[in-house]
Order: structure tokens, then sequence, then C-alpha cells
């Protein structure tokens, strides 16, 4: 069994501790990909997915998409969309 640093101090305090941050990163890491994959199909209608350096490619009946362009793309985009709020 794994004890964490702050296992104690949430035992004593009832709350998360020190894990918070973290926890919150996966959580919304989770959600960003739940939206972009129920967005997939739209956003492969305006483009996103089928720029130069995006990969797809068939193993089996199954199609795999890898975007790496359009990962950056939209990175960037919400970086400038972070910027001007």
């Amino acid at each position: 069994m794994f004890l964490s640093p702050c296992s104690g101090l949430r035992a004593a305090t009832g709350s998360i501790g020190c894990d918070e941050p973290a926890m919150r990163f996966v959580v919304t890491l989770f959600i960003g990909l739940v939206v972009l994959a129920a967005l997939q199909p739209w956003l492969q209608k305006i483009g996103i997915g089928r720029l130069p350096g995006d990969l797809r490619f068939r193993i089996g009946k199954r199609e795999v998409l890898l975007p790496f362009a359009s990962t950056l793309l939209l990175t960037v985009l919400v970086f400038l969309v972070g910027k001007l709020i």
C-alpha cells in the first residue's frame, strides 16, 4: 500500500491536502478529452484533424487519428483567447 506524504495530514484534517492541484488537473484533462471526442465529427467538417501533420491510419477495422498539427493549432488558439480575456 502506497502512502503519500500528505496521508497523515489528510487523515487529521479531513481535506484533500496537497493532492488537490493534481486531482484538479486530471479532472480538467478528462473533461477536455471527453468534450474534444464529442466535437470530433464537427471539427473534422471544418478541417481540424485533416491538416498536414495529422496522422490517420487503420489498424484492422479501426481508424486511428493522431492530430499533431490540429492539437498545436487548437493550443495556440486557446492561448490567444486566454491572453485576450
